[in-house]
């Protein structure tokens, strides 16, 4: 591979690097944004959910534009626009301001992720293609799998802001390059109508869909508004159908699907990024909001299923030409499905156990993620080949989303069940309160049983205060039924809370 073809392929990579982080690096430095701002975090979500539901949506029809005004200037556009969405963020005053930028950034990585696939691949001979598919693959995994790591660490060492400013000196970098590498006269462009009716069935379709599954938890899954919104996106995917069938040039050539290779690719897609950004996702939250954990802690706990996404990448395409890209999907999708029977039997106080897990988890994204990019890219060329990216590119982040979705959705229950739990049981022991100290130490036994979530030391340590400060009557009856109201969050700061009450 020459030396210019390499340049442009690291390029490509940065700009997809960035891309993909910022799906994931924002949700450790939730809790740290949110009392920077001084928000609520049903409206920090927003900030959030923006980026991968704009993502999802503009994709494809901005993908097509690319194909139709030249890639090299409309993707460095979309640098700019990244670049501006990322110093809005980090700027930001208020959660409203975060939002925006956020949006600025999405619509910038949904012009640059499907422009920097197609560039990267066409830069290079056809006889090199499948390895400068593999990178730009592994770098998407990459990405995805050191998202939280790094937002922890920024978050950490250098505030939430640090998670946006990163942004600002690669993005440059890949700016320079771009302008130094590409040609930005006399492009290759497709020459064809724009096919406005798809884009905005698309736009409307993925729209529906992803912010159907990101609320739904929130809404309830048979709410009016979640149910409407399934009902548009059905709607929208069959006039979709409908139109790029008889469009001449369509937005979507729907004959990619007939390519068996391309249709598992998205399948398999979809499956691994539920499974893997799922625990990406839920287990940060889980050790910081339930176990006490500081963001940077609960970063590094899940460090090993990234080491293993890092360090079996690269295999993976050495055993590519060996094994072949089926047997080795088999065998991720395995180790996957693994780590999550390892999941569902471990204790969440003892570490090794979750660890053995996450390295099974990593492991089998790591062997994955190489062979399904070269698998949706197959031996297309041309609008087939930006088609196929693009596509591949929002079936990823439906994968995010309905990771997100569900994980998030079952803990957010879970919590709300041992909320509800500690609330009855707490209601039922203050109808039987004594004043007498024997019978307060008699109650905090039950408050700490089995039949209550986690069998929190919080408890403990706010009747050992109670007892020791000698309260008594309605003070306690009050205290109690406070701290009940509270105990889905077993950190010691909530407890703190109720004694200042």
């Amino acid at each position: 591979m020459k030396q210019k073809q390499m340049a442009i392929l690291m390029t490509m990579t940065i700009s997809i690097f960035l891309c993909m982080l910022d799906t994931t690096v924002m949700n450790i430095a939730l809790p740290a944004i949110q009392t920077g701002l001084h928000t609520d975090l049903d409206t920090l979500q927003w900030a959030l959910n923006v980026y991968t539901i704009a993502f999802a949506a503009f994709t494809i029809p901005l993908g097509r534009i690319a194909d139709q005004f030249g890639r090299n200037k409309v993707y460095f556009a979309g640098l700019i626009l990244f670049l501006l969405g990322s110093l809005t963020s980090a700027s930001s005053s208020t959660v409203a301001i975060l939002i925006i930028g956020r949006a600025l950034q999405s619509i910038g990585a949904a012009i640059v992720f499907p422009a920097s696939m197609t560039i990267g691949i066409n830069s290079v001979q056809l006889n090199k293609r499948n390895t400068a598919v593999l990178i730009l693959g592994i770098t998407q995994g990459l990405a995805a799998a050191f998202g939280p790591t790094i937002g922890g660490l920024l978050t950490q060492f250098c505030g939430w802001r640090g998670i946006f400013y990163i942004n600002v000196p690669l993005v440059l970098l890949a700016a320079i390059m771009c302008v130094a590498l590409l040609p930005m006269k006399n492009e290759n462009i497709v020459k064809a109508k724009l096919d406005i009716s798809g884009m905005c069935l698309v736009i409307l379709l993925l729209f529906s869909l992803t912010l159907a599954l990101v609320k739904a938890s929130a809404w309830g899954w048979t709410s009016g508004k979640i149910l409407s919104l399934f009902a548009g996106f059905v709607i929208a995917l069959i006039l979709f159908i409908w139109r790029e069938s008889m469009a001449s040039d369509p937005m979507i050539r729907l004959h990619l699907f007939k390519y068996r290779h391309f249709t598992g690719a998205v399948v398999m897609t979809v499956l691994s990024g539920i499974l893997f950004v799922g625990v990406m996702v839920l287990m940060p939250s889980f050790f910081t909001k339930i176990q006490g954990h500081t963001e940077l802690e609960a970063a590094l706990m899940i460090t090993p299923a990234s080491i293993m996404v890092f360090l079996l990448s690269p295999v993976s395409g050495l055993l590519l030409k060996k094994m072949g890209a089926r047997q080795l999907i088999a065998l991720g999708i395995v180790l996957l499905g693994l780590g999550y029977v390892g999941l569902s039997v471990m204790n969440p106080r003892i570490y090794w156990q979750f660890a053995i897990s996450c390295i099974l988890i990593g492991t089998g994204y790591g062997i994955i993620i190489g062979p399904i990019t070269v698998l949706s890219a197959g031996d297309f060329t041309g609008e087939l080949l930006t088609a196929s990216q693009s596509v591949t590119g929002v079936f990823r982040q439906i994968g995010t989303v309905l990771a997100v979705a569900i994980f998030v959705s079952a803990l957010s229950t879970n919590l709300a069940t041992a909320k509800a739990q500690v609330w009855s049981a707490a209601r039922n022991e203050v109808k039987k309160l004594s004043v007498i100290q024997t019978r307060q130490k008699h109650i905090m036994i039950m408050m700490t049983n089995k039949s209550l979530a986690n069998r929190t030391k919080a408890a403990e340590f706010l009747w050992k205060w109670l007892i020791n400060k000698k309260i008594h009557g309605d003070i306690l009856k009050i205290s109690l039924e406070y701290a009940a109201r509270n105990w889905y969050d077993t950190s010691k700061n909530g407890v703190r809370s109720v004694i200042n009450f």
